[in-house]
């Protein structure tokens, strides 16, 4: 197995599959924000089938923090309604394991968590629609300075569905003033990805101490003639499943997302576990 390192600056112009294959072989661990423009980034949700209908229904209720794009069969590491080579046990570059509530290790492969019984849910992700901010000239501060979008918890309440709920996470971006409606309504056509801003300005507003310390992520600058500007996030779905204490439980680590090989406008099929 190829495990030369190559860096974000490296694959800024490879397609999802090269991101993938780097990730997949070890030469790659780092965050996924900016690369692979154009296609869409899934967060995840990996899971016990007892758990997934309610999993399911909570996404549902909540679809602004969990936008369900790809579900897979039970037992099934492939995703094919969203690529047709994924195996999710080794195309993230960092993953989360939670085992009874509590943060058990950060690994960069899964395919010893493995189990018959787990289902994947893949949901859209905010940094699919960044590419077209960019693409309109509105700046996206954290991929020009090569860090992770910052996230925080909120204090907004999500619809519960049987053990799972909580609040939501958002992601911060600094828009210049002028640019935040054209931001608005950019965002809007992107549902799959968390879709228009849940709130704008004051960080207090929304329980957030201080921009500066992010929950996960990086901080990033705040200039002159801006304005902080949340978005729902698919950590959300992190917090809750902690929440909810189940024996195993395995998600992607903040920003290490999985890139599809789906256009991030494309209406995606969901794949149900039948």
């Amino acid at each position: 197995m190829n495990t030369t390192s190559v860096s974000h600056s490296d694959l800024l112009n490879a397609s999802a599959v090269e991101v993938r294959t780097a990730i997949r072989s070890g030469a790659y661990k780092g965050h996924t924000a900016g690369l692979a423009a154009g296609k869409l980034q899934c967060n995840l949700a990996i899971l016990p089938q007892r758990f997934a209908l309610d999993f399911l229904r909570f996404c549902q209720r909540n679809p602004k923090p969990c936008p369900v794009v790809g579900v897979g069969d039970t037992g099934d590491p492939a995703l094919p309604t969203l690529g047709g080579d994924i195996d999710i046990r080794t195309d993230v570059a960092k993953y989360r394991v939670f085992r009874n509530g509590a943060l058990s290790d950060e690994v960069t492969d899964i395919t010893d968590e493995w189990a018959d019984d787990l289902v994947t849910v893949a949901l859209g992700c905010s940094f699919t629609f960044e590419n077209a901010l960019q693409r309109a000239g509105i700046p996206v501060r954290h991929i020009e300075t090569g860090l992770n979008v910052p996230m925080f918890r909120s204090d907004i309440d999500l619809v519960p569905a049987g053990r799972f709920g909580g609040q939501m996470v958002v992601t911060m971006r600094p828009i210049p003033e002028n640019q935040i409606s054209q931001a608005q309504e950019i965002s809007r056509r992107y549902p799959q990805a968390h879709g228009a801003p849940i709130a704008i300005g004051d960080p207090a507003e929304i329980g957030i101490a201080d921009l500066s310390r992010p929950d996960w992520g990086d901080a990033v600058e705040i200039r002159a003639g801006e304005v902080p500007v949340y978005w729902a996030c698919g950590v959300t779905p992190q917090n809750v499943l902690l929440d909810a204490g189940l024996p195993l439980c395995i998600t992607h680590s903040p920003g290490h997302m999985l890139i599809a090989d789906v256009a991030e406008d494309a209406e995606t099929t969901i794949l149900t576990n039948q």
